[in-house]
């Protein structure tokens, strides 16, 4: 346990820095092209689209088959030095076929999520959509490299290394509101230097995030060089469980590239795509710092005991995983939605934009929970070789999706058109995370479910008065009309009041959630402490 409190430490403490400096990137973007308008949702669909492509590949192969297959390499004479430089050679040559497939086809890429908007809104789009497509490649180098890194139990650097990314691209964003000034979302107003730098600077800083992953690679003590014999890579056992998660994860873009069509009928005067990215970065805050940072570490765990035939193991990790994760999420996750209002006004360019966004937020805060036990969960299945069961319990959460979506564009005002497409996702998540624990408790004959779901029912318990008191802080603070909010009408200034504002009330919230755990007896909490002092400076 004590490995695995370091690896969740430096995890945490890294994605904690890492998750800032990627909001206070999206506050420089927002300075730059604004968050509701249509240039801002032009660069938005373009940049999203490498993740999309990206995502297909991520989750498709590495993270359901790589690192089960890295583990299990180990064994190997070498180390699994050979198998790892074929893998790696084959990922590289992928990565660019992809990335080359993608450029060619950007401007009908761009299209399946857009082609609603005006024609020079969709040129712009295009036109960002070349500067940004090259990010799949380093996005695969990044993930290949990092994903081996966890497999050999070096974590820190996979979590550290998105922070220069984000200084990269904060710098770059800086520079563009020097040489164009800000607030630039006049779509006929753009030119191709604005479109280079902008676009440019967001590839610059995913480039640089890859190149210094390379040099933790010898903290590995694996030796890598090209080699294009890919005999022995095991291609057909590959193929075979890459493709029920790549059947999955192209549902789940079906699914995201309806939500997409169907929120930009909002592009222009209300929350639409770019908001909901901003608000979705917000939103993965508590599930990055505690669920992937507390999961990731446990997942390599969970695949070594799968490997080596203990179920029991297996089981119990699973369990005890899922109850610490909770402990997190659901404190953090009731601390954020009650301020809502003073996060959202972060990221937008007034208070009554920020009491629009903020029901955003809070529809994805609905199922921060789900998700954080489905991360859990899901991996189990991959640590068993098993991909073709999470892409049948993938099938009924993306039906769903695609269910509440088209019913929000029919019965949500434009409004809040976006906060009901984030509702909808949420409710699908919870549905399917109840299927896999199902399922999966199935498989392994059990998996302390009363146990958990006791701990569970106990941090929710103790999650309700927490919300009262820190919703009782931000209405005595003024609510929307007071200082929170960002009132002032100096840019600068209101965000950092939404900040603090976001601290304050949040503060409260998790004190007093702390405080009713404790009266509770909640037996989490002892590793819990534990873990919050590895996290602070000097641990």
């Amino acid at each position: 346990m004590s490995s695995l409190g370091r690896a969740s430490a430096i995890l945490g403490a890294g994605t904690l820095i890492s998750r800032v400096t990627g909001l206070v990137r999206t506050i420089v973007l927002v300075a730059a092209i604004g968050s509701i308008g249509q240039a801002s949702d032009a660069f938005a669909v373009a940049n999203q689209l490498p993740n999309n492509v990206f995502t297909i590949i991520q989750t498709g192969i590495l993270t359901a088959v790589i690192i089960p297959q890295i583990v299990r390499s180990a064994s190997h004479k070498d180390g699994g030095s050979a198998y790892i430089s074929k893998l790696f050679t084959l990922g590289t040559v992928v990565f660019l076929i992809v990335t080359a497939a993608a450029m060619a086809i950007a401007p009908w890429l761009v299209m399946l999520y857009v082609d609603s908007w005006p024609p020079a809104q969709l040129a712009l789009a295009t036109a960002f959509a070349y500067w940004c497509l090259p990010q799949v490649f380093f996005y695969g180098l990044y993930a290949l490299i990092g994903e081996t890194l966890n497999a050999k139990r070096v974590f820190g650097p996979y979590t550290w290394t998105p922070v220069a990314n984000n200084i990269i691209s904060i710098a770059g964003f800086l520079i563009f509101i020097a040489l164009f000034g800000g607030n630039q979302n006049v779509v006929d107003a753009w030119d191709p230097t604005m479109i280079a730098v902008l676009g440019g600077t967001a590839t610059l800083g995913i480039a640089l995030q890859a190149a210094l992953l390379l040099f933790a690679w010898r903290r590995t003590g694996l030796s890598l060089r090209p080699d294009f014999r890919w005999r022995g890579v095991g291609l057909g056992q590959v193929g075979t469980l890459a493709g029920w998660t790549f059947l999955m994860v192209i549902a789940g873009q079906i699914a995201g590239l309806i939500q997409t069509r169907v929120v930009t009928d909002a592009s222009g005067d209300h929350p639409s795509t770019a908001l909901m990215m901003a608000a979705w970065l917000v939103f993965m805050l508590p599930y990055s710092i505690f669920a992937i940072s507390i999961g990731t570490p446990y997942f390599t765990q969970i695949a070594e005991h799968a490997a080596a035939g203990r179920r029991d193991d297996v089981r119990s990790d699973v369990a005890r995983c899922m109850r610490f994760v909770s402990l997190f999420v659901v404190g953090s996750g009731v601390a954020l939605a009650v301020a809502a209002v003073p996060a959202t006004r972060i990221f937008t360019e007034s208070a009554a934009q920020a009491l629009e966004a903020a029901p955003v937020l809070v529809c994805y805060l609905v199922g921060l929970v789900p998700l954080s036990l489905l991360f859990i969960v899901q991996r189990a299945f991959y640590a068993f070789g098993d991909t073709r069961t999470p892409f049948l319990f993938t099938l009924v959460q993306v039906a769903l999706i695609i269910g509440f979506s088209y019913l929000a564009a029919a019965v949500a005002p434009l409004s809040q058109l976006a906060a009901a497409v984030a509702l909808g996702q949420s409710l699908a998540g919870l549905v399917q995370t109840v299927i896999a624990i199902l399922i999966l408790r199935r498989r392994l004959g059990g998996l302390e479910l009363p146990q958990t779901l006791l701990s569970i029912g106990r941090f929710f318990m103790a999650a309700i008065p927490a919300g009262l008191a820190g919703w009782g802080a931000y209405v005595l603070m003024g609510a929307g009309a007071g200082w929170t909010a960002g009132q002032t009408g100096m840019t600068f200034i209101d965000k950092m009041l939404g900040a603090v504002g976001t601290g304050v009330v949040g503060l409260i919230a998790v004190i007093v959630y702390a405080l009713v755990l404790v009266l509770l007896r909640a037996p989490e909490l002892a590793g819990a402490t534990r873990l919050v002092k590895r996290m602070l400076p000097g641990r």
